[in-house]
């Protein structure tokens, strides 16, 4: 029974199976599947990756060298306007850097997961965190933009057409713009809403990082508005084309820098300060105004020191700062002026800087640096009562101020006597001299934040009609947009850049006038007249 029930159990090829362990039957792993060519190719795979690996490193060391960039990278300093070269890191590091601010930043895959990051957070077209969004697209502006006729510009937008005045006639051509290289630190391109920059050389400390991100926050503001426009551009400080050029029957080439003079022909345009200025801890004009005209308001005339103040650096070849070192003593000309040492000034944090806190003096003495100073729209945000040392140069706002109004001539060739003089006519007419001083505060406040881009966004307009050609991005150019920037700024820079996030504007910009030459004359008559008026009194 035992065997039978056992023999039952065997399967059905349990003697083929008995035989193939035996080894008798042919080896179907070794005879029925073809040998593996992977330990053949593998070396062959791997020496090509290596060397597509090699290929990429010296494509992107390429690209890196020859990439320039809002930070100065591959760029040397303006010639005409020496300054230390900026110095990187050199690496891995830099090289990262330069290929995700520069290439990365403003790709469509970077926008799609900006603009989801900042849906996940609730936030929508503003910042979240350290994620700031994709900036907004140029459409149509809200329905509210119609609802009544917009105000008047301030007056000093009339320099507008003075300062195209040049080419309105010949118009600008291509040909004109290049010309205007040679003196260019950077070429600005707006096409369809959308920012291009072409660089040449490097701007000193962060000024070609916060004007372009001001031209940004202009698209911003006012998008689908702002024109299409090819300039040249100059982040240094003093003018280079003379008005005398005019005399040619070729046009100048167009240039836009931060100033200008009588005697020159280049185009001013707000500076960088506007939007902020870290290295010395200065914030975006809305900011710093509020806080000044608050900090003005700590003392009243009669409890302000009954002295002139200026604190400055005047080791920036300036002769007029250099000769107001002199005037340093209150009781013979009334006057206190004190070295700034801005390196001292970082290591402190900043303390005894905070433009808020020196509005305490009845008078503040305005003195020119190596150009224009951006210092002056500070201190005219006090009430004390502005002494400026006439001024060679002019940014777009100051040329109209009216003396006796908004500030107090003085005399650069007798500058301590004028300044004591000042001082005396101001102690014994305080009301007139408080008046004066409120009358300059009153005159920053048209400069706010909304006048200073609808300056912007009206010289773009008023240049954009004079161009003969249509405006392209060179293939040099990178598209530049609000993550390419942050990306490139340095924690600080960072903050202060998402501090000047303009809002897409609810209003039309302020109407601008049409051009009124008899106007211009008499108004540089009246100033003409006062001026003279008060150095006349002086010598008396």
């Amino acid at each position: 029974m035992f065997p039978s029930r056992n023999r039952a159990r065997l399967p059905r090829n349990s003697g083929n199976a008995v035989h193939r362990s035996h080894g008798h039957a042919p080896n179907s792993f070794s005879s029925s599947s073809p040998p593996t060519i992977f330990p053949r190719i593998a070396p062959v795979a791997i020496f090509f990756i290596m060397l597509l690996f090699v290929l990429f490193l010296q494509i992107a060391s390429d690209i890196i060298a020859r990439t320039r960039t809002v930070v100065g990278h591959n760029l040397e300093p303006t010639p005409w306007h020496l300054f230390q070269p900026k110095k990187f890191h050199r690496g891995p590091g830099m090289s990262a850097r330069i290929l995700r601010c520069s290439y990365l930043s403003c790709s469509a895959l970077s926008a799609r997961l900006s603009a989801s990051s900042a849906s996940a957070n609730g936030t929508q077209n503003g910042t979240a965190g350290n994620v700031t969004t994709a900036p907004l697209p140029a459409e149509p502006l809200p329905r509210l933009l119609d609802s009544g006729p917009p105000p008047a510009c301030p007056p000093y937008f009339r320099w507008i057409q003075e300062d195209l005045a040049p080419w309105a006639a010949s118009g600008v051509s291509m040909t004109s713009l290049m010309e205007a290289k040679e003196y260019s630190a950077l070429r600005i391109v707006i096409v369809g809403g959308r920012l291009y920059a072409d660089y040449y050389y490097a701007c000193v400390q962060s000024r070609a990082m916060f004007t372009l991100w001001g031209l940004l926050q202009l698209l911003r503001r006012y998008p689908g508005m702002v024109p299409d426009v090819d300039l040249m551009f100059d982040c240094m400080d003093r003018p280079v084309l003379n008005r005398s050029a005019l005399d040619s029957p070729v046009p100048p080439p167009p240039l836009f820098r931060y100033c200008t003079t009588p005697q020159h022909v280049d185009i001013p345009f707000p500076d960088w300060s506007f939007w902020g200025w870290p290295e010395v801890n200065i914030g975006p004009w809305d900011e710093e105004y509020a806080s000044i005209k608050n900090g003005s308001l700590s003392r009243n005339w009669g409890e302000k020191h009954p002295y002139a103040y200026w604190k400055g650096n005047p080791d920036v070849q300036s002769p007029v700062r250099e000769n107001l070192l002199n005037c340093n003593d209150t009781n013979i000309w009334g006057a206190r002026i004190l070295r700034q040492d801005w390196i001292e000034e970082a290591k402190s944090g900043f303390e005894q800087s905070k433009l808020a806190n020196q509005c305490d003096h009845r008078y503040k003495i305005y003195a020119e640096g190596y150009a224009w100073s951006v210092s002056l729209k500070y201190i005219l945000s006090c009430t004390s009562l502005t002494l400026i040392i006439d001024p060679q140069y002019s940014d777009f706002l100051s040329r109209g101020l009216t003396p006796r109004e908004n500030y107090w001539p003085i005399s650069p060739s007798n500058l301590c006597p004028s300044i004591k003089y000042a001082v005396d006519w101001g102690n014994e007419h305080p009301s007139e001299a408080e008046s004066i001083g409120k009358g300059g505060q009153d005159y920053m406040k048209n400069v706010s934040m909304d006048r200073v881009y609808d300056y912007m966004y009206h010289v773009m307009v008023e240049y954009s009609k004079l161009q003969d050609f249509k405006p392209s991005p060179p293939p040099t150019a990178q598209e530049l947009c609000p993550e390419q920037l942050l990306c490139y700024a340095d924690k600080k820079q960072r903050e202060f850049l998402k501090r000047s996030v303009a809002s897409p504007s609810t209003t039309l910009p302020c109407a601008l006038p049409p051009p009124d030459g008899n106007l211009m004359k008499r108004f540089a008559q009246d100033k003409h007249t006062r001026i003279g008026t008060t150095e006349n009194s002086e010598k008396v």
